[in-house]
């Protein structure tokens, strides 16, 4: 009804005008009988009045479309009625949503080329770096540490960018099945022997509740416990020379924690560490960090229904878990 009102605004005001100007005519022409001019002004605006009330009720669907807005793609295929306006927004409409589904179609065989070409590209990465470990393992000390590290620094973040391109299509990509914890921790571990003993940071495996069982994805969560683990001795290398992963229970959900002793997040950077490619002080002091880590592990914990909880102190160390839900904890059931 406003919508109508607002396009007709000016036809009324135009007529209402009009009306005035010729009552003012004959006025000034000396016809002092009021009553049949007012009379006449009363036809004049009921048969407005009248032309306005059915041009609104035959097109009443139609300013209804135009003032709501569509809850689904579908409500563009809608007839409204038969006028030419009406027929010239469905015509509009239909058009547009061809055209928006061949752009969405474009940009989705756009974005899966991408995907596969990362895919691809990381894969193939993978060979090289391996023919550089090995011929780094009969070069002398300590050119033969260096290569290594630089090599699996490589891995680190070739691993990231592949998850990072993965967890578009998450959904397709995961498999959620009963998993030990005590194992994907020592799997982190082992992968990460060389990296520990290159920082010289050792980890510690409390568990106060053995064999502790949840339902998640294993693939999913060896990398976001890696992450974790990654950026612990990261930020914990030459402060101190241990982290702790801690497996316990609380209010019946099964919590995966890992804690370091190193320099801890300032204040002004903890609401963001979770944003994509944010560094933040630690990240421009060390200059190692992509920013990706830790994001793309809380949108997969996301994904899984996995809560992610951060506590840090700067200075102090900073400690981060992992938390199933009682539905998820598999050990109190």
């Amino acid at each position: 009804m406003k919508l109508f009102f607002k396009e007709h605004s000016l036809l009324i005001a135009v007529q209402t005008l009009q009306f005035f100007f010729i009552l003012l005519i004959y006025w000034l022409d000396g016809y002092r009988n009021i009553r049949p001019a007012l009379y006449a002004a009363f036809l004049g605006f009921f048969f407005l009045g009248c032309y306005l009330l059915y041009h609104y009720y035959s097109r009443r669907r139609y300013y209804q479309r135009l003032s709501q807005p569509l809850e689904s793609l579908d409500d563009s295929f809608q007839k409204t009625d038969l006028s030419p306006a009406a027929e010239a927004l469905d015509q509009l409409l239909h058009s547009q949503y061809k055209y928006y589904r061949q752009e969405l179609k474009a940009s989705e065989r756009d974005r899966n080329e991408h995907l596969m070409f990362m895919d691809q590209w990381v894969h193939q990465m993978k060979t090289p770096l391996s023919v550089i470990e090995l011929t780094a393992q009969n070069l002398d000390e300590p050119e033969s540490s260096n290569i290594r590290e630089e090599t699996e620094r490589m891995k680190i973040g070739l691993h990231t960018i592949l998850y990072m391109a993965r967890l578009r299509t998450i959904e397709k990509d995961f498999h959620v099945k009963p998993v030990h914890l005590s194992k994907i921790v020592h799997e982190v571990n082992s992968d990460n022997k060389r990296f520990y003993i290159r920082s010289q940071v050792y980890p510690k495996l409390q568990e106060q509740k053995e064999n502790m069982t949840v339902e998640t994805d294993e693939k999913w969560l060896f990398f976001i416990l890696s992450q974790f683990v990654n950026n612990a001795v990261k930020y914990s290398k030459g402060i101190s020379n241990n982290i702790v992963i801690i497996l316990y229970e609380k209010d019946e959900e099964a919590v995966l924690e890992v804690a370091d002793f190193g320099v801890g997040i300032p204040d002004m950077d903890r609401k963001r560490v979770f944003d994509p490619f944010f560094t933040g002080e630690n990240g421009r002091k060390f200059r190692e960090s992509t920013g990706m880590g830790l994001y793309v592990g809380k949108s997969a914990a996301d994904h899984l229904g996995h809560r992610i909880e951060l506590e840090t102190e700067e200075g102090k160390g900073t400690t981060i878990r992992i938390i199933f839900t009682s539905t998820q904890n598999l050990t109190s059931m």
